[in-house]
C-alpha cells in the first residue's frame, strides 16, 4: 500500500507545486491549501547502507533519541507502537502500544517524557523513558505535532493549536491549514514557537503568552521537516524544490536557501557539531551539512536503508539514526568511523 501511494503521488504533487504561490501570507489561514509534500521513493538496488542496520520487523515512520538516558524510540505502524531500546543495544527492547499511528516523536526535555502526537484517535501520549505507564490526553482533532515550552505543551491539530496545562486545555489558537511541526523559537522570554504549516508550505511565529500569530511566510512549495538550531533559526526541508531553508526573526524572514537534490524530507540537528542531517528520499541517502557558516556545507554523505523517511542524531556521540518506511530497519551511523 505504501509503495502504491508513493507511486501515485508525483503527478499530483507536481500540479500542486505549479499552482502554489511564493508570496508571504497572512496568519488567518484563509490561503488555499496545498497537498502536503510526501517523501519520494528511490529505486531499489542502490549501495549497501552505511554503518549497521537493526531489523525492526515493520515499517518505521519516526525516530528520536534521548541523550540523557541513551534511549532510542522508533514509531512502528503495524500495529501502532513504540519500540524503545538503547543506543548500544545493551538492554532488552521495550514495546509501548499506541492508540493509533504516531505523527511525530518529541522530547519534552532531556530524560523525557517523550511526546507522541497520535493522528487517530486524536490524542497526545506521554511516554516516560525511565519506565512506568504512558498517559494520554484526548484531543478534538488529529494530532500532528507537539512541543513543550514555557511550562506548557502545545499540540498541532492541523487547523489550530491547542495549548495544554497538564491535561487541561488552556487555550486554542486557530488560523492554520495543516500545522504539523512545532519547534521552540530562540527568542527572549521563551514563550514563542515556530509553526510549520504543511497545508500552505509556510512558517510563522506564535506567541503563546498572547495567542498572536505572525504573518505566515512561504517556505518553498513542499515544506516537510523542521528543527531549530542554536542560532535562533528554523531549518526546513523543502521536498518538492529540493532545498534546505533557514528562517529567522519575528515575523519570519528567509535567511538561507541551499539546493539539496533528491527530495529532502527527514531532518535532525546536532547542536554540538552544528550539523543538520537531512534524508534524501529519492536517493536513499543522508547528508550532514555544516550550518555554522555563511551558507551550509555538505561534510557527510552516506547511503541509507530504503525509504529513509526519518532521522535523529545523538548529540553526545554524534551517531545518526535513520529508519526505513519500507521495513528495512533502523540504521545507525557513526560519522567518525564510517569510510565515505
Amino acid at each position: 500500500m505504501l509503495g502504491a501511494l508513493r507511486a501515485a503521488l508525483p503527478a499530483a504533487l507536481l500540479v500542486a507545486g505549479l499552482l502554489a504561490g511564493c508570496a508571504a501570507e497572512g496568519g488567518s489561514g484563509a490561503a488555499q491549501a496545498d497537498l502536503p509534500a510526501a517523501p519520494a521513493s528511490a529505486p531499489l538496488g542502490g549501495p549497501a547502507p552505511a554503518g549497521t542496520v537493526v531489523p525492526l520487523g515493520a515499517p518505521a515512520t519516526e525516530v528520536a533519541v534521548d541523550p540523557r538516558t541513551e534511549t532510542v524510540a522508533v514509531a512502528l505502524d503495524d500495529p501502532p507502537q513504540l519500540l524503545l531500546s538503547t543506543l548500544d543495544g545493551d538492554a532488552p527492547s521495550r514495546q509501548v502500544p499506541l492508540p493509533g499511528p504516531a505523527a511525530d516523536l518529541v522530547l519534552a526535555a532531556e530524560g523525557g517524557p517523550l511526546l507522541v502526537p497520535v493522528t487517530a484517535p486524536g490524542s497526545l501520549v506521554r511516554v516516560p523513558l525511565g519506565g512506568g505507564a504512558p498517559s494520554g490526553t484526548a484531543l478534538g482533532g488529529s494530532a500532528r505535532g507537539a512541543v513543550a515550552v514555557g511550562g506548557v505543551t502545545v499540540v498541532a491539530l492541523g487547523d489550530r493549536l491547542v495549548v495544554l496545562d497538564g491535561n487541561r486545555t488552556r487555550t486554542t489558537i486557530p488560523g492554520f491549514i495543516d500545522a504539523a511541526r512545532l519547534v521552540p523559537a530562540g527568542f527572549p522570554g521563551g514563550t514563542r514557537i515556530w509553526v510549520l504549516d504543511r497545508g500552505r508550505s509556510a512558517v510563522s511565529v506564535v506567541d503563546l503568552s498572547t495567542g498572536e500569530t505572525s504573518p505566515a511566510l512561504r517556505a518553498g512549495n513542499g515544506a516537510a521537516g523542521a528543527v531549530t538550531d542554536r542560532f535562533a533559526r528554523m531549518l526546513v526541508t523543502d521536498t518538492r524544490d529540493g532545498e534546505l531553508l533557514a528562517f529567522a526573526g519575528d515575523p519570519p524572514v528567509l535567511r538561507q536557501r541551499f539546493p539539496l537534490p533528491g527530495a529532502p524530507y527527514g531532518l535532525a540537528y546536532d547542536g554540538r557539531r552544528d550539523l543538520a542531517w537531512v534524508t534524501l528520499t529519492a536517493r536513499d541517502e543522508v547528508v550532514g551539512l555544516g550550518v555554522a557558516g555563511g551558507e551550509p556545507v555538505i561534510v557527510h554523505r552516506f547511503p541509507t536503508v530504503h525509504e529513509p523517511d526519518a532521522v535523529a542524531v545523538d548529540p553526545v556521540s554524534g551517531r545518526v539514526l535513520v529508519v526505513s518506511a519500507s521495513g528495512a530497519g533502523l540504521q545507525v551511523i557513526d560519522p567518525g568511523r564510517v569510510v565515505q
